[in-house]
């Protein structure tokens, strides 16, 4: 009889990569869910899902591009029913903070029959250095519709030990964890924490949603992404997740790791020198 795998969907994408890293360091069979592995796993195409979930024991379920687009609830409930039909006996979602969108994907997995764990979390630092913010850091210019609403930005990595915790320990069980870091910032003094540490000014404006959506829209940028992002951080970034959780210490019994030692860490690499 061959041996359950534990899913990881999006395999390769900041939580998921570091989630699979630790699952095999601890020599725990995976199975990587992207659409770049056979069988491949595409939200946007369920066809294959039965094929995916088949001999799988727990899934670790991240949703691109966000629990808040439209649809998601959807899939995330089909989802659910199939991993239930498969024999799968537990899932671990990962969510938005404050996202209403998102805490009805929460309510589809506690009710779907299966043992769960929510990891609720905030705005990664890693957005910093692996997503879209990289590119205008290296630029010298960050232009974002965001003034000082303050935001606790959680790493990825305690986000990633947080999941491997939930999907191997039985204490997880049924526990909602909302995951941040220990610190208010605002994106404006991240930007400058960041400035100081590389050395070099970068320029931090404020431009009006209008101006976002025009300046998105010049650069090519799928519109189903401006809108997302503007939904991000106009109604999400208002003020209503300017505050710290205890998450990180509540499943791990230690504190998140401090936007600052980030921001070293991915300094010393030379990720954010400009490239001549």
């Amino acid at each position: 009889m061959e041996t359950k795998q534990i899913l990881v969907l999006g395999a390769n994408g900041k939580t998921g990569s570091r989630v699979v890293e630790r699952l095999e360091k601890k020599n725990l069979p995976v199975r990587k869910g992207s659409r770049s592995m056979v069988p491949k796993f595409d939200w946007e195409h369920s066809e294959n899902w039965k094929e995916v979930l088949k001999d799988i024991s727990s899934i670790y379920i991240t949703f691109q591009p966000d629990l808040a687009v439209e649809g998601s609830d959807d899939a995330i409930r089909l989802l659910s029913a199939l991993a239930k039909e498969a024999g799968v006996e537990k899932l671990v979602l990962l969510s938005g903070r404050g996202e209403k969108e998102a805490e009805v994907c929460e309510k589809i997995i506690m009710e779907s029959g299966l043992k769960w764990t929510i990891v609720r979390a905030s705005w990664f630092n890693q957005n910093f250095s692996e997503s879209f913010f990289l590119e205008p850091i290296l630029q010298g210019y960050v232009s974002l519709p965001v003034g000082d609403v303050k935001e606790p930005f959680i790493d990825a990595d305690d986000i990633a030990d947080v999941v491997v915790a939930s999907l191997t320990e039985e204490s997880h069980d049924g526990k909602l964890y909302e995951v941040t870091g220990s610190r208010l910032l605002s994106f404006k003094e991240a930007i400058a924490e960041i400035a100081e540490a590389v050395g070099r000014p970068i320029v931090y404006e404020q431009p009006s949603t209008e101006e976002y959506v025009t300046q998105m829209t010049a650069y090519q940028i799928p519109k189903e992404y401006i809108d997302l992002s503007t939904y991000l951080f106009t109604e999400v970034l208002d003020g209503r997740n300017a505050s710290t959780s205890h998450g990180v210490e509540e499943a791990l019994g230690r504190k998140p790791k401090d936007f600052s030692e980030y921001v070293k860490e991915i300094a010393a690499s030379g990720l954010w020198n400009p490239q001549d």
